[in-house]
C-alpha cells in the first residue's frame, strides 16, 4: 500500500502535508502536489493533514489513474520538503469536480 494524492488537491495545494512527511516523498507541480509510490512508507500522517481531503490510501477503489498520476509525475517534479503558502483561491477550488480534465497542470512546481 501506497498513498497517493487525489483530483481535490488540482488548484488547492494545500502543503500540511509536506511538513509531517518523515520520508520527504512529496513532488510539487504548478498546482497540485504527488506521492512517489516508491518513497512513500505508508505511514499514513499525511492523509489526515489534508485540508481538503485530497490524499487517499491507495487501496480504496477507484485510484489506479491517481497511482499512475503520482507515480508519473513523482519522477519529473521537484521535491518538496517545506510547507509554501497555499494559493490565495484554495478555498474556492476545494471540492470542485472535474479539476483533472479542466485544470490539471502538468508543468512542475518549483520545488524547495
Amino acid at each position: 500500500m501506497t498513498y497517493v494524492v487525489t483530483d481535490n488537491c488540482i488548484k488547492c495545494k494545500y502543503m500540511d502535508c509536506v511538513e509531517v512527511c518523515p520520508v520527504d516523498c512529496f513532488y510539487e507541480g504548478e498546482n497540485m502536489l504527488v506521492i512517489h509510490p516508491d518513497e512513500c512508507i505508508d505511514c499514513g500522517v499525511c492523509e489526515p493533514e489534508c485540508p481538503a481531503e485530497a490524499i487517499k490510501p491507495d487501496t480504496e477503489p477507484s485510484l489506479e489513474t491517481w497511482l499512475k498520476l503520482n507515480a508519473d509525475y513523482a519522477k519529473s517534479w521537484p521535491n518538496i520538503t517545506q510547507k509554501k503558502d497555499a494559493p490565495a483561491d484554495a478555498k474556492d477550488w476545494d471540492g470542485v469536480s472535474g479539476k483533472l480534465e479542466a485544470h490539471f497542470s502538468a508543468n512542475p512546481g518549483t520545488g524547495d
